[in-house]
């Protein structure tokens, strides 16, 4: 049965992500992503790991697909790129798939390089991720929480310049 929910998950969470390349509609990827995010808590489930599994459900599901769906609608997508940043923007998507493809190389040499467990408690309890978080990865902990509350701050501040606009 396991097995029969692996290759389900994984296909789907493939497939949807897989569609949402090839869609254009920005609110439709919105949601396929939103599928692959749960598929993948499906699959971190199946391992065990079901905090994990949870606060990929809650955090990347819910929290951070809610931030691009208010972005979608925030942005004006029926006009499209000005002809004049079309050309740089061409520049950056070349910049960042080398960016991606970078990451990519070095992310499957650290695959085929032997696996250490020094300093990693082998439990996926909340405890022992929870004390992990607040002793040894408190610096990454504490950046990310400053990164979320600047793209609150950011938001806000685009809802804010876009109602004065409205109301001239």
């Amino acid at each position: 049965m396991s097995y029969f929910l692996f290759f389900l998950l994984a296909i789907v969470s493939i497939a949807s992500i897989l569609a949402m390349i090839l869609t254009k509609n920005q609110a439709y990827n919105a949601l396929l992503l939103i599928l692959a995010f749960t598929c993948t808590g499906g699959l971190f489930a199946l391992i065990g790991a079901s905090f994990i599994a949870t606060i990929q459900i809650i955090i990347y599901a819910g929290a951070i697909m809610i931030l691009f769906v208010f972005v979608i609608m925030m942005i004006n997508i029926r006009d499209g790129i000005p002809p004049e940043r079309k050309k740089w923007t061409i520049y950056f998507s070349i910049f960042v798939a080398v960016v991606f493809l970078a990451e990519l190389f070095f992310a499957l040499k650290g695959t085929l390089a032997p696996l250490s467990t020094s300093g990693i408690e082998q439990s996926s309890d909340p405890t022992s991720l929870g004390r992990l978080l607040f002793t040894e990865y408190l610096y990454p902990f504490e950046i990310t929480s400053i990164l979320i509350i600047a793209a609150l701050v950011g938001s806000i501040v685009l809802v804010k310049k876009k109602e004065n606009n409205d109301s001239n």
